[in-house]
């Protein structure tokens, strides 16, 4: 039974799709802040230039 073309472009849209959200996930969990990073904690105020 052959798959109709609409179903394959579906399935090939959907895929595209998801490749695309996955990589964008892996990239805002790896992108590194620019700048000062300030953090207040119990010992203190703490300072990190990034």
């Amino acid at each position: 039974m052959p798959i109709s073309r609409n179903v394959l472009f579906l399935a090939i849209g959907a895929l595209v799709v998801a490749v695309g959200v996955l990589s964008w996930k892996v990239y805002e969990e790896n992108r590194q802040p620019k700048g000062v990073q300030l953090n207040i904690g119990p010992a203190g105020i703490s300072v990190e230039k990034k």
